[in-house]
Parts: structure tokens; C-alpha cells; sequence
């Protein structure tokens, strides 16, 4: 489909002589566009911050109205202040572990001093023995000497919670009445000692209870520390953001201004030929050039059944702007027939659309009477 003639830059509204001014705005226009660009992409870096937070919300919505209430009066903290929060409660949780684990030792010393521990101190000597079935039936291996070693290590290697002492030392006694036979002496030993390890442990199973609960406070105030970082950073974002928005507006504005004042009025075949252009736009497209048409007219109704559009009352700045508009969407329409083979289906909405290429017609016919009257 062939472009409305006459839509070249030197035609647009600004003289050939003054065609490198033109260049000046499209690059002015070329430099919005990139920053919008970059707008848009920190906009859905916000919007998807404030979506997944929302779920975390909903996921998370627990805890009285005066825990939330606690939670809205909190001050936002520094990442460095965070930083040295985080250490000292790693440091005081460290070492009231250390302080549980030394209470657990106790534990141990007593079951390993019980006269039937002795089975149970040194790893079994598997191949001493001819036990080959062994490790068919224990697949991890336990005993004392080993919790002992792991439990004094210094190299970072050891035990860093009571639970996970307290899980190898049931297993000595479970693989021990596991491999020997219910009713031998080692199986009963064994079975002795767990009920006796189990009594002492429920002893100190509420001081770990009290730490593990203390800890996971301590956590989720951490992550609301850090929620309330996050959320102070991307309001300031936010807040960039609309100084940057009204900026790119200022220009906007100014610039159409500019261009508005350059803008030479557009003559009677001009707006003949553009009325007809119009006529061949997409419904889509079509409607895009009544909203234009609507921004510069408040009481135009764009949408409503029955429209009158009258090109002669219309703006400068509103006939170049669909003037514009109109010669990129045809080219666009040109390229896509010719990529489709020329079979475009004009079909949907055409009712829509004659109603109104009609009334652009009509209104054209009744200024043309009033003239020649």
C-alpha cells in the first residue's frame, strides 16, 4: 500500500531550509525514547520487588495486630548496622551453643562411664572380629571415640548444633541392636544405655528447645531488618523515578511546543489529503487517531456511536501530530501486506469504521456547500 504523499520531513512542517533543525528534534525525540526506555526498565524492577514482597506478605501473615503494629514503628536500619547486628548475634548464639553443647558433654561423660559402655567406645573392628556382613547392615558406623573427636574439634570440623550430637549418640546404640540379636548381651547394654541417655536428655531438651526458638526469632528479625532495607531503597527509587518522569515530561512538552511553533499551517490540500489518508487506516489504527484527535479536544468522544470528525476545526499541532502518525502507521500497514502476500482481512470492525470515514466525508461535504454558498 503506497504512503500519503507529501509526508517527508521538508513537508512536515518544517521548511528544506531548516531541515537540520528537524534532525536536531528527531535526536532530541531519539534521546526521550532511550530514557524512557530505561524508565520502563526500573519501573518492572519496582513492580516486581512490590509483587513477590506482597506474597511473601500473604505467605507470611502471621502474628498478632500488635506484632504488626512493632513491625510498622521500627526504624529502617543501615546495611552497616545490619552488618554488626548480624555479628554480634552470631557471636552470642555461638556461644550460647558452646554453653549447651558443654551441658551436653556432661551427658555423654555419665553414659560412657556406665560399666556396660565399653562396647560402644571404639569403632567396631569389623574385619577383627569376621563381622563381613557389617556394613550391609550399618550403613553409618558410630561410636564414642568418634562423637568425642568431633566434639573437640578445632578446625571448624566439628559439631555446631546439640541435636546433631545428640543424633550420632542414639545411633551407636541403634546400629548396635540393630546388627546384634534382641536378647544378647551387647543388644541389651545398648538398649539399657539409650533409655538412660534419653532420660537425661529430655532434662535439656528445653534449654535447646528455648535456643532454637530464640534463634529463629532472631532470623526473622534479621529478614525484616533486611525487608525494610530493600523496601526504604526502592522507595527512593520510586521516588527518582517520578523526578525523572516529570523531567522526561518537561521535555516532552517543550518540545512539542517548539515544534508546534515551527509548524507552518497546514494548507487545504494538505488536510484533504490527510482526511483521505485517514480513511484508510486499520479500526485499530483508526482509533488511535480519534484518541489523538480527543486529547486535544476534551469534549470529543472518540468511543461514541456516532462521531463528526471536522478537520478544518482541528489544531495545528493536532493535524501534524496525526499527520505524523497517520504516514507510520500506512507504511506499516504497506509492509505487512506485502509480508502476508497482499491478503489482509479487513473484515473485522469494518462497520465501525465506515460509520466514521463516513462522517469524515459528511463533514468534508457540508464545509465544501458552506464555501461555495
Amino acid at each position: 500500500m503506497a504512503s500519503i504523499p507529501d509526508f517527508e520531513i521538508a513537508e512536515a512542517g518544517i521548511s528544506k531550509d531548516n531541515s537540520a533543525e528537524a534532525e536536531q528534534f528527531k535526536f532530541r525525540v531519539d534521546e526521550i525514547f532511550q530514557k524512557v526506555d530505561e524508565l520502563e526498565q526500573k519501573v518492572n524492577e519496582v513492580e516486581q520487588f512490590y509483587l513477590s514482597s506482597s506474597k511473601k506478605q500473604q505467605s507470611s501473615s502471621k502474628g498478632s495486630s500488635m506484632g504488626k503494629e512493632r513491625d510498622k514503628e521500627r526504624q529502617v536500619p543501615s546495611i552497616k548496622k545490619q552488618q554488626q547486628d548480624a555479628s554480634r548475634r552470631e557471636a552470642a548464639a555461638a556461644k550460647r551453643m558452646q554453653e549447651l553443647m558443654r551441658q551436653f558433654g556432661t551427658i555423654v561423660r555419665q553414659i560412657t562411664q556406665h560399666k556396660w559402655a565399653w562396647p560402644f567406645m571404639q569403632p567396631v573392628d569389623v574385619k577383627g572380629l569376621g563381622l563381613h556382613d557389617y556394613y550391609e547392615i550399618i550403613e553409618k558406623p558410630m561410636d564414642f571415640s568418634t562423637i568425642k573427636n568431633q566434639m573437640e574439634a578445632k578446625d571448624g570440623t566439628g559439631y555446631k548444633n546439640v541435636r546433631d550430637i545428640c543424633a550420632d549418640v542414639r545411633l551407636v546404640f541403634n546400629n548396635a541392636m540393630k546388627y546384634n540379636d534382641e536378647g544378647s548381651d551387647v543388644h541389651l547394654m545398648a538398649k539399657t544405655l539409650l533409655e538412660k541417655f534419653e532420660e537425661k536428655w529430655q532434662l535439656l531438651l528445653p534449654k535447646v528447645t528455648e535456643e532454637e526458638k530464640r534463634r529463629d526469632e532472631e532470623e526473622a528479625e534479621a529478614q525484616l531488618d533486611m525487608q525494610l532495607v530493600r523496601e526504604a531503597a526502592h522507595a527512593k527509587v520510586v521516588r527518582d523515578l517520578c523526578n525523572e518522569l516529570y523531567e522526561v515530561d518537561t521535555h516532552l512538552e517543550h518540545l512539542r511546543e517548539t515544534v508546534v511553533q515551527k509548524c507552518r499551517k497546514m494548507s487545504t490540500e494538505e488536510k484533504r489529503n490527510l482526511g483521505t489518508a485517514i480513511a484508510r487506516l486499520s479500526m485499530e489504527d483508526l482509533n488511535k487517531a480519534l484518541e489523538i484527535i480527543a486529547q486535544s479536544n476534551p469534549a470529543f468522544q472518540a468511543m461514541a456511536e456516532e462521531v463528526e470528525i471536522d478537520i478544518d476545526a482541528q489544531s495545528e499541532s493536532t493535524l501534524w501530530r496525526l499527520k505524523f502518525f497517520v504516514k507510520d502507521a500506512l507504511e506499516l500497514q504497506s509492509k505487512s501486506a506485502m509480508s502476508t502476500g497482499g491478503n489482509n482481512n479487513n473484515n473485522y470492525n469494518n462497520k465501525r469504521k465506515k460509520e466514521i470515514c463516513d462522517a469524515i466525508a459528511k463533514t468534508a461535504k457540508k464545509k465544501s456547500k458552506r464555501t461555495s454558498s
